[in-house]
């Protein structure tokens, strides 16, 4: 669980922290399901602690417990609660038909990703529906802007004023991204490749997902960058060259779709 606020004028609400640590280990389980065992190893909550926890979540319709196997999984009434964000779920609403039609070409999954502040949010992917998929609980994750290729496309065009106020914020987070943020050296090739080649790689240099490659390419609606698309999968699987010759096309394609449906769909 995050650390308390001592700014905060009210003392937190343990339950309520607890209850949200659940839903989102559920979330993030690789199987979309959890016993709560698990969940309590995941959380670090007692055993006795989870169990209340999840009959709450279940008399309230957020979680259903499997009668085979005594194990847990997120029902579709979570949805509400990010109910608020109608401009994301219609950007959402748009790609993800497209993502699906990508993923029938290319196997591999692809996410959707939108800025977020200090980081790229994954508003929609297709890692619950590809068979290659390593990562299930993709959706709602956040990844950063200067070592993912999600990241990258977004980051190197967007504009100026908005590259520096993401800069100023990385470089104050004092973790491994202020480092690079610092850099002018690195901010200035990166920028300038992935302008020159229209899409930006990651291999493998996402240090928390060493295992992963990506190739991903900027979403514009009319002349400004909203998001990125891109293509997920196993570095060790493919080499630069295979991925970016297997997945430039299809994702070009899908991008030039989305920007399209963008442009029509949201003036």
């Amino acid at each position: 669980m995050p650390p308390p606020n001592r700014n905060a004028r009210y003392r937190t609400v343990r339950g309520l922290s607890r209850g949200l640590s659940l839903l989102a280990a559920l979330n993030l389980s690789s199987r979309g399901q959890a016993s709560s065992t698990e969940l309590g190893k995941l959380t670090g909550l007692h055993r006795t602690t989870v169990r209340r926890l999840l009959e709450t979540l279940s008399e309230e319709g957020y979680v259903t417990r499997s009668e085979s196997d005594d194990s847990f999984r997120l029902t579709r009434k979570v949805r509400r609660l990010s109910d608020g964000f109608t401009n994301y779920d219609r950007l959402s609403s748009i790609a993800m038909p497209i993502m699906g039609a990508l993923m029938q070409k290319v196997v591999w999954p692809s996410s959707f990703c939108l800025p977020d502040s200090d980081a790229m949010h994954i508003c929609e992917s297709t890692h619950r529906f590809s068979p290659l998929s390593f990562h299930r609980g993709a959706t709602q994750m956040r990844i950063p802007y200067l070592s993912s290729a999600a990241g990258r496309a977004y980051f190197s065009f967007c504009g100026k004023g908005e590259q520096d106020q993401i800069l100023h914020i990385l470089k104050q987070s004092g973790d491994w991204q202020a480092k690079l943020a610092s850099d002018p050296v690195f901010i200035d090739n990166l920028v300038r490749t992935v302008q020159a080649r229209g899409y930006s790689t990651n291999f493998s240099e996402w240090e928390a997902e060493k295992k992963v490659g990506a190739v991903a390419m900027p979403i514009f609606r009319h002349d400004r960058v909203v998001g990125s698309l891109t293509i997920i999968f196993l570095a060790h699987v493919l080499n630069p060259d295979q991925a970016i010759h297997t997945f430039l096309d299809p994702l070009k394609a899908a991008v030039s779709s989305i920007s399209t449906q963008l442009n029509q769909d949201l003036d």
